[in-house]
Parts: C-alpha cells; sequence; structure tokens
C-alpha cells in the first residue's frame, strides 16, 4: 500500500431527485463561466427558484436526439422533484449524441457534471447502460439500474480547446440519454491530480457533519462543488461552530466552504475512544483498464483546547502504512491528499487513530474521493474541426457526425479518414460525401482542410462554379465532381494539375443528370448486348437475368421481363425513371432500359460475385466461407443502401423486398441493394405509414403489421433487414425445416435464451470472431425484428451501430494480429473511403 496523505470513499448510492433545487437558500453569486442545461427542455431559460442558478434548454448545445417528457407516475411526489428531471434528451437513431460546451478557456481547469435519471421516458420500461464521452476520452459506463434513482457522473479536467464536447455512446444495451448537464470553472491551482493528461472522477464527496438530507452547493461554494451529508448520522458526534474557517496558506488550496469546515464528527465515547473508523463497499463506475484512486481528507479543528489537551492522529487506509501524526489547527482548513493514484478496491476500510500522546478523539471534517480518468488522447485539428463543422451545418449533414470527426478511431465520423501522428493531432485526409444529397455551392470550408488528399463529392445537387480554392489544397490528389450541376470552366490551375498527373480529377462531360431517353436500348441492341441471350445469371418474378457486354467492353446483366410477370408497363417505367435519379454506392447503377414494343428489360451493372443468399449458402463448391469481417462489411453497407433510400431521397423510398438475395456483390464482395421494381415512395414527411393495396415482398422477410394490416413505412425495411441480418450471422435460410418449419427469428431467439452464442453462429466461420462484438450484431439483429415496428431502430442507427461493430472488430484484429497485415485493402471495408483510382 503506498504511502498516504488521506484517503476515503464511501457508498455509492444514487442521489436524490431534488438535488438541483433544494441545495442552498443563500443569495445569488457571481455564475460566470457557468453553463446549466435543462436537457429535453423546449427553446427558452429560466432562473432556478432555489439556487438562482440560471438555467438553458439544450436547443444550443446539441442537434440530435429528441425532447421527451418523463413518464407521469414518476412526476410524484411533488414539489420534490426538480424541474430538469422533468424532461430528457434521448438518442434513440444515432450511436453517439453529443453535445458542445462553448466559451472556453483553453488550458483551463473545469468540473462537468451529468444527472441521468430514467423514470420509463420511453415507456419502454429498458433499464439502459452506455458509455459517457468526456471529449475523445473515456469518462465512465452509465447503467440505470432503477427508474426512480437518479445516476451522478461528475469530472474535473483540463479543457485544452475553446470548446468541449460531451457524448453518450450507444454499446447495444440500451438507448443513451441525459437530463441535466453543467460546467463549472476552477481554478487551475486547484486539483494538483488535474493535468493534460489526467482528470478526476468523483465517487463520492461528503460534509461528515453535515445533517439533513441537502448538501451544501453554490453559493456557500462559488465552484458548485456538491458537499453531501454523511449517510449515517448516528454513528459518530458532531462537533460544530458558528465561526468562520479560514484556508491554510500554501496547503492544497482547494476553497474547502467554511460551512463545511464548521462541522466534523469524532467518536461518540469521547475522549475513551481513540479510533473513527469508516468502513464500506462500493461499485466504481469507471471504466478505465489501470484505475487509480485519489483521496482528500479535510480537518480543521473546532474547538478551543482545555489545558494540557491534544488532539493528534494517523490516518490509515486498508491496514496500510501510516503519515506521520497530524494536529489539526483552529479553525484553519489543511487537506491531505495521496500523491500517487493507488489501486482501488471494492472494499474499503477508512481508519483515524489517536496517538499515544494524544487526549482527545480524532475528528474528520470532509473529504473527496476520486477515481483517476485518462485524458491522454487529444482530438482532431483544430482548423479541420472548424472547417468539417462549416461543412457539416452549411449542408445540414445529419448522419452520425458527432463527436471529435477522427477520434476516437472507433467513431470516426462515417465518409472520413483520418491519419494519426504520434506526436500530433488527428488530421482529415479524406472526404467521401457522395450521394448525400448536397445542394447549393461547393463550400469554401474546404479550404481549410490542408491535410486533405481526396475528396469525392459526386451525386449531389451542387450548383455554381468549381472554386480556385480547390487548387490550393497542398495535398489533393483525388477530386471528383461527377453527377452534379456546375457550371463554367475548371480553374486552370486545378486544370494542369489534372493534366500533368498530379491530380485525379472527375466530372461530368455535358450534363450532369441525362434523360432517361438517353439510355434507352431497341430489342436488337440487347441480343446483340447478351450475345441472343446466352449465358443465365439467374431468375426472378420480373424475368430473367442474362449476362452482357456494352460495345465499349464494360461487363452488364440484362433483366428482360418475361410476358407472365405481374409488373405491368406503368410500374416499368416509373421504376426505370426512378432508378435513373438515385445514385449512392451501395445501391446497383442503372446503365439503361429497353422499352420495344412488347419487350421490356432493365440495364444494370453487373456483379461478378453473385448475390448474398448465395455466397451464404456456399451453393459454388468453389466458394471460400465468407469470414465474420468480410459479413460485417456487407451487412454495413447493405445497411447504408438502404438508408440512403429511406433517408436521403425525395420522396423517400421503402425497398418493399429486401432480402439476401437482392444484396449483390462485385468483385471485391462491395454490397450493393438490387431489385427496385417493388420500391414505394412516401409523398408526405408526417406520414406515419402507407397502406397497400396488396401484400408483396417475400416470404420470410415481410413485417409482421405489412403482412397483417397492409401497413407500410420504413420500419418494414428494418424488420427485412433484421432478417437478412440473422442470415448473415448464422448462415441459415429464413424457413428452417428440421423436426419442424420455423422461421429463423423463432429459432434465433428459442437458441439465444441459453446464453450460448455459438448454437447460432455459423459453424463455417470456425469461431474466428469476437464473442462480445457478435452479440452486439446479434441483439441488433433481434431489435431489428421486434414485433413492434415502434421499437426497431431506424437504418441510420443501424448502419451506426454496424459501423461501430465493424471498428471495434478492426481494433480486436489488429491487436490479434499486430506483426501480421491480415486483411487486405479490398475486405477491410476502408475500400468505401477511397477514391477508385
Amino acid at each position: 500500500m503506498p504511502e498516504l496523505h488521506a484517503v476515503y470513499q464511501i457508498s455509492t448510492a444514487p442521489f436524490t431527485p431534488f438535488f438541483l433545487e433544494y441545495t442552498c437558500t443563500n443569495d445569488q453569486g457571481r455564475t460566470i463561466g457557468f453553463i446549466t442545461i435543462d436537457c429535453g427542455q423546449e427553446q427558452g431559460s429560466y432562473t432556478d427558484p432555489i439556487t438562482k442558478i440560471p438555467v438553458t434548454s439544450d436547443a444550443g448545445f446539441t442537434d440530435a436526439g429528441y425532447n421527451y417528457n418523463i413518464s407521469a407516475e414518476y412526476m410524484k411526489p411533488q414539489p420534490q422533484l426538480a424541474k430538469t428531471y422533468h424532461t430528457v434528451r434521448g438518442f434513440p437513431d444515432t450511436a453517439c449524441g453529443c453535445y458542445t460546451l462553448p466559451s472556453l478557456v483553453p488550458g483551463s481547469k473545469y468540473l462537468i457534471r451529468a444527472f441521468f435519471r430514467y423514470s420509463n421516458y420511453d415507456g419502454l420500461n429498458k433499464l439502459p447502460i452506455f458509455d459517457l464521452y468526456l471529449g475523445v476520452n473515456l469518462w465512465r459506463t452509465v447503467n440505470i439500474t432503477r427508474a426512480e434513482w437518479t445516476v451522478l457522473a461528475e469530472v474535473m479536467a483540463v479543457i485544452p480547446d475553446e470548446s468541449v464536447q460531451v457524448c453518450l455512446v450507444n454499446i447495444g444495451s440500451g438507448t443513451p440519454f441525459i437530463s441535466s448537464l453543467s460546467l463549472r470553472p476552477l481554478e487551475n491551482t486547484m486539483y494538483q491530480q488535474v493535468n493534460a493528461t489526467q482528470g478526476l472522477g468523483l465517487v463520492d464527496r461528503r460534509n461528515m457533519g453535515g445533517a439533513g438530507s441537502y448538501p451544501i452547493r453554490y453559493p456557500d461554494d462559488p465552484y458548485d462543488r456538491a458537499w453531501m451529508p454523511r449517510s449515517n448520522p448516528n454513528l459518530w458526534l458532531d462537533i460544530s461552530t458558528k465561526e468562520k474557517v479560514q484556508e491554510s496558506v500554501g496547503n492544497l488550496r482547494l476553497h474547502v466552504p467554511s460551512t463545511v469546515m464548521q462541522t466534523a464528527v469524532t467518536a461518540l465515547n469521547g475522549s475513551k475512544s481513540k479510533t473513527v473508523e469508516v468502513s464500506w463497499e462500493t461499485e466504481l463506475d469507471h471504466v478505465h483498464p489501470t484505475p487509480g484512486c485519489i483521496a482528500i481528507l479535510y480537518t480543521a479543528e473546532l474547538q478551543i483546547l482545555a489545558g494540557n489537551d491534544v488532539r493528534q492522529f494517523n490516518i490509515i487506509v486498508d491496514d496500510g502504512p501510516t503519515d506521520l501524526p497530524h494536529t489539526p489547527e483552529y479553525l484553519v482548513t489543511h487537506g491531505f491528499a495521496n500523491i500517487e493514484p493507488h489501486k482501488c478496491l471494492s472494499r474499503y476500510n477508512f481508519t483515524v487513530t489517536a496517538t499515544a500522546n494524544s487526549t482527545l478523539p480524532p475528528i474528520i471534517n470532509a473529504f473527496e474521493y476520486f477515481s483517476v480518468i485518462s485524458t491522454a488522447n487529444v482530438g482532431t485539428d483544430i482548423q479541420d474541426v472548424s472547417a468539417i463543422h462549416g461543412i457539416k451545418t452549411k449542408y445540414r449533414v445529419k448522419r452520425n457526425w458527432m463527436g471529435d470527426p477522427c477520434a476516437p478511431k472507433t467513431f470516426k465520423w462515417d465518409g472520413l479518414s483520418c491519419s494519426y501522428a504520434i506526436s500530433g493531432r488527428p488530421r482529415i485526409t479524406r472526404i467521401n460525401m457522395s450521394s448525400n444529397g448536397l445542394s447549393g455551392d461547393i463550400s469554401s470550408y474546404f479550404d481549410d482542410l490542408k491535410d486533405i488528399q481526396s475528396l469525392d463529392l459526386s451525386y449531389n445537387k451542387l450548383r455554381g462554379s468549381i472554386p480556385n480554392v480547390l487548387s490550393q489544397l497542398p495535398s489533393l490528389v483525388f477530386l471528383d465532381l461527377t453527377g452534379n450541376q456546375l457550371n463554367g470552366s475548371i480553374p486552370s490551375r486545378l486544370l494542369k494539375r489534372s493534366q500533368d498527373g498530379t491530380l485525379t480529377l472527375r466530372r461530368s462531360k455535358g450534363q450532369d443528370h441525362q434523360h432517361l431517353d438517353n439510355h434507352r436500348f431497341t430489342y436488337k441492341e440487347l441480343q446483340t448486348i447478351t450475345d441472343n441471350f446466352k449465358i443465365v445469371l439467374g431468375q426472378g418474378g420480373f424475368g430473367t437475368v442474362y449476362d452482357g457486354f456494352l460495345q465499349d467492353g464494360t461487363q452488364v446483366a440484362v433483366k428482360l421481363r418475361s410476358q407472365s410477370s405481374s409488373q405491368d408497363v406503368r410500374e416499368f417505367l416509373t421504376e426505370a425513371q426512378t432508378l435513373t435519379k438515385i445514385h449512392h454506392k451501395n445501391l446497383v447503377s442503372l446503365v439503361g432500359y429497353c422499352k420495344d414494343g412488347v419487350y421490356l428489360a432493365l440495364v444494370y451493372e453487373h456483379m461478378s460475385e453473385g448475390n448474398l443468399e448465395k455466397k451464404l449458402r456456399g451453393r459454388d463448391c468453389n466458394d471460400v466461407p465468407l469470414t465474420w469481417r468480410q459479413r460485417l462489411c456487407i451487412a454495413l453497407q447493405s445497411a447504408q443502401g438502404l438508408e440512403y433510400l429511406h433517408k436521403s431521397c425525395s420522396p423517400p423510398f421503402v425497398h418493399r423486398d429486401v432480402k439476401t438475395s437482392n444484396i449483390l456483390l462485385n468483385k471485391n464482395l462491395e454490397a450493393k441493394v438490387a431489385d427496385f421494381g417493388l420500391m414505394k415512395a412516401f409523398n408526405h414527411d408526417d406520414d406515419t405509414h402507407i397502406s397497400t393495396a396488396r401484400v408483396i415482398g417475400t416470404r420470410g422477410y415481410l413485417a409482421p403489421e405489412y403482412a397483417r394490416a397492409l401497413q407500410l413505412n420504413e420500419k418494414s425495411d428494418v424488420h427485412s433487414f433484421g432478417v437478412v441480418l440473422l442470415e448473415v450471422i448464422t448462415g441459415q435460410p429464413t424457413i428452417l425445416q428440421s423436426t419442424e418449419v420455423i422461421h429463423i427469428v423463432q429459432w434465433a431467439r428459442q437458441h439465444l435464451s441459453g446464453g450460448n452464442i455459438e448454437e447460432v453462429v455459423d459453424a463455417r466461420m470456425q469461431g474466428d470472431y469476437n464473442v462480445n462484438n457478435m452479440w452486439k450484431v446479434v441483439d441488433l439483429a433481434l431489435k431489428c425484428t421486434e414485433h413492434d415496428p415502434v421499437q426497431r431502430p431506424t437504418m441510420t442507427n443501424v448502419a451506426s451501430q454496424l459501423q461501430y461493430c465493424l471498428e471495434l472488430e478492426g481494433e480486436n484484429q489488429t491487436r490479434h494480429n499486430a506483426n501480421t497485415t491480415f486483411y487486405t485493402m479490398k475486405d477491410s471495408c476502408g475500400v468505401r473511403d477511397l477514391p477508385m483510382m
């Protein structure tokens, strides 16, 4: 046990829900630099009636999540429940929801505090567990164990920039939410253990002589620390004074309020007792791999000692060594702390023992106990952050662009690639915003990304001229502007770099959006393309798919409508017209179509590896089973294609026939969703569902509300995708036939009820996967197939969680194969962020 100057901790029982209102009754003091956010509150602000601290809504601090009122049954009893607990902000549709706290002084110390009170706000009665991040560093895991309990998270840290983000991360165990968030400035001389690489996470802070139920806070404590009264009032004898207690010159200078130090506890037996002992059990909420703890004990003599009376004691923690004896000074605060963090345990014995010379028992006025939190990770370059946030704001990007753009690596923004130097901050090197529905001109913020190497803005609705500033980006080697409505000439410097080979520049020739007639083939041309329909690639409800080659050698797939097809000419033309307007890297591209007399056909890009169903079943004896990482990549890319249909198209579309045979793979095993013949558009933003005249789709994939009541919305696709995800995990078909016919969802739930995931995972992967990560994906699949569509995630949330799982799988492989290049670029899923040179 290391030598300690003082150590302490206590039970981590939840805080009372009236914590924020019933704290003090003093007059208002200075609140400069204070930020107090009532999460979930509608726009506006108010002053807390008790503390007089200004409180504001969270409208200006986050652009993710939704406002919720807590369940009515948890609003009682009144009026004890603080107003900040009446609402929460939840983040059901994103893997990471963040608050930005602005206007900070770089390099200064701050106290940041968050409260979480579930109160069944979502009506699901599901207590969540999620991670909390301060900037790019893991702060703690929030574990809600009772709906009516309030969980407190508090940290003191050095903030390196002019703002800091507090992020709630979905780890697959329920939807993150938050009740309130506060920030308080500290003096840089306070808490010397807090520095650029470590912060202190609060475990407990106690006013040992405090009576009643309410903590001492602001304005008694100008830094708004909350000094909770002790939890067992009958174990010790109280002593107190009305005299002001001063702070010792040259001591720790932690500015403990005089109101805290004016009370203390000592032994019940008076001078006959030599010991004040505290013993308790706790579960530390930090999740750091090598945690340490810091304790600070505060003492001040409150009694004028008579004659030869002496009060002197030693401090012992878990029977460890003691420091030199301490004699408390009359009406002067002294603080004692362990200089180096010691190992945190689940049970502690804290003993203050009088020395042989002491005639009086020892005293304790107050203490603080912290777990050490690493803050060594650094965020993305400040200029890059400012630029990418400007781009996000201009184009109203709503995807998973929350938190830091590049760090931690597992939460890197979708579509970005970054460089990670050992000594410097991460830099943004690639941006892929293809098919994101961007409109307006090309933002000048791109000019501030000095390390950018690749910029893909293809297939958007960008207008205006190509800015000359793009030619001044020193590292830019790839620029794709295909499929936009840009005009004017290419800037001379860009053109020169393109001609000398230092820049690959892509831009549409002629009109960016060709009319459907420009893609029209005759039946005779199709005969030539397919060598008179020689090679059959597959068959479906629409007709037969043939292999073919265009005149320039491009391989295509020609889907010729059969005379018995249920799709009429109008539906066919609608599909063809629609497909000319949607462009996404994970949707099969339409090359053209044929309407020649009775002949109807669609010409698609060729996908050489066939469909996912055949790949999973191993129908080709030469097929090598897909690895778990390859399956995750395919699932993620398919989800991104569906998300584009749901969120980026206007009007949005529901695919209606999501299944493994409609997910095609190219030579790099990149997935693209196909077969849009049944796709249905939503015409109004406020539609909760649309009704159809008949059920269309494939047995085994249909959502129950669609099959039963003909009610269709994007959650119908989510259900079908959940079935696909179970096929990816298990390798099994949707309908299993052994001793009985059973659907894959029911089969999976039955086998997983015993907690053995190996019973359902495809044995052809030979156990080569991370079990914890596999559970996350299985849980996601089961959520997608919930009977109630309201409980299913959106495709945006699905894509974000799969991205997270893929990043985790990459980290696992890196750890297990530190000296081996295990995956090639084409199966790493990183190819989607790289230009196809």
